[in-house]
């Protein structure tokens, strides 16, 4: 980008730093700014259909209330961690990785990162395009594919758009939809609060310490561990002497505090109804506005869409400067534009030609959430064990202290990998048969097999959380002293 197309560009008030250090004199952010990127991006109502999923591994409803304050809690926590690090290096969540993995060998967690952040913003806008057309057939104003084009074409203009602008665009815009989707959301808790039936609630049989692990590990990688790898990005902007229990506080409060309430809310109303519980699964959002009066479903649609492209704009966001980490060469604006791209076409694919929604979307999440889970371990660890602020030019140079590849955390990722997916088991053969692999080491080693009942609880991801953590821990706390004492 030439200075004077950079200029023009910085006139219209598009962010033009890519994956290079924030300039000190730009690093004006404090703490607290970082609740409102994570609290607007994680109040959609959509939380509420949360509660729905977890139910459906057979638990209660105390043991999902349990599920998901422990889970979304700990995993926007794990978050605030990782987020530690932009403060340290500012510089984007996968950039501040080659510190653990080499500058090169950064790039084998950076695809797992850039995959997982694609499906997750096009799972989003789905969402938004499958609840406009269920919404409108229940206004009478049609609901088929022509809504449906309009409605995918429109979510992603509005996503490509705010993550093309850039960081200080996106903060003010959270700000504003913090509010909007707030009153909303407060207004359907109001307004629905009438169906739920304390008596079926309370019926809801218990389930095994396997069913409750399982929707565990469901709310944690669909919360907190879906961000995660993009936490740091955030905290980039933050200034040097921010303080890194204040950073974690307002990223664990603002990710967090929404989400409870609203899949505590969501057991309530999914526990009363049986058939708001299935329909869920194939139109989370849509589903949940046939519920409301008439009169409520232009504001309720309106919010819903604007809380799922908040969501969104993070992502693709972060998804651009991952996909710059991995050596591509192009304006960061540009590298945002092409995400959004991809998830205009994905978007597209799902709702007009795929049979299932839920079912593929769990596999997913399951899949990617077991390398994921591992990176966050190493990452995890190597933050806990360095005391002192990134060396940033070595970040971006193979003959820096970091180095071009660390096979230790290779391997941690590797063997957490292996051992993460042989623990976790494909929970929709039909409809994602391609991850009909999983699940290998649950006979070996004496769970029952594919069918027995730990089968269920996913332990994969939390395991391979914990081989990166403590591998890292026990592995690499030299590495690291050795790269802190280097001139």
């Amino acid at each position: 980008m030439t200075t004077q197309t950079r200029a023009e560009t910085q006139r219209l008030g598009v962010e033009t730093t890519g994956i290079e250090i924030i300039e000190e004199s730009a690093r004006t952010a404090k703490p607290s700014d970082l609740f409102w990127p994570w609290f607007a991006a994680n109040i959609s109502v959509f939380g509420i259909s949360y509660a729905a999923f977890a139910l459906q591994f057979g638990i209660s409803f105390w043991q999902g209330v349990l599920v998901s304050v422990v889970g979304i809690t700990v995993s926007f926590l794990l978050c605030g961690i990782i987020a530690i690090a932009g403060k340290r290096g500012s510089a984007p969540t996968m950039v501040l990785s080659r510190a653990a993995f080499g500058v090169s060998g950064q790039k084998v967690p950076g695809v797992i990162s850039w995959l997982t952040s694609i499906g997750w913003e096009t799972f989003l806008a789905i969402t938004a395009t499958l609840a406009t057309a269920t919404i409108f057939r229940e206004l009478g104003w049609g609901g088929g594919t022509g809504t449906k084009i309009v409605a995918a074409l429109v979510t992603a203009a509005l996503i490509v758009v705010a993550s093309v602008a850039g960081y200080h665009v996106i903060m003010r815009l959270q700000s504003w939809l913090t509010w909007i989707t707030g009153v909303v959301t407060v207004l359907y808790i109001a307004m629905t609060f009438s169906h739920v039936k304390w008596s079926a609630v309370t019926a809801l049989p218990s389930g095994s310490t396997q069913q409750v692990i399982g929707a565990l590990v469901l709310v944690m990688t669909g919360f907190g561990l879906g961000w995660i790898n993009i936490a740091a990005d955030w905290s980039r902007y933050q200034r040097r002497d921010a303080s890194g229990a204040s950073i974690v506080w307002w990223n664990t409060i603002g990710g967090a505090i929404a989400p409870v309430i609203l899949v505590l809310y969501g057991l309530l109303l999914a526990g009363s109804d049986k058939k708001l519980m299935d329909g869920i699964s194939a139109d989370p959002v849509g589903t949940l506005a046939t519920i409301l009066p008439t009169w409520v479903l232009v504001p309720f649609l309106i919010a819903a869409i604007l809380a799922l492209v908040s969501g969104a704009v993070l992502g693709i966001y972060s998804s651009g400067l991952t996909l710059l980490s991995l050596g591509v060469r192009i304006p960061r604006p540009s590298a945002a534009f092409i995400d959004g791209v991809i998830l205009t076409i994905g978007t597209i694919w799902v709702v007009f030609f795929a049979q299932d929604f839920l079912g593929p979307f769990q596999s997913f999440l399951i899949t990617l959430g077991v390398p994921l889970a591992a990176w966050a371990g190493i990452m995890i660890g190597d933050i806990w064990l360095r005391r002192r602020d990134y060396d940033e030019e070595a970040l971006f140079d193979v003959r820096g202290r970091y180095g071009s590849w660390d096979w230790v955390s290779i391997g941690l990722m590797v063997l957490a990998s292996v051992v993460g997916w042989g623990l976790v088991i494909n929970l929709f053969a039909d409809a994602a048969s391609w991850n009909n692999w999983q699940g290998y080491l649950l006979g070996p080693l004496g769970l029952g097999g594919k069918d027995g009942s730990w089968a269920y609880a996913n332990l994969g991801v939390l395991l391979a959380l914990v081989i990166g953590l403590v591998g890292t821990l026990v592995l690499r706390r030299g590495t690291v002293r050795r790269q802190e004492e280097a001139a």
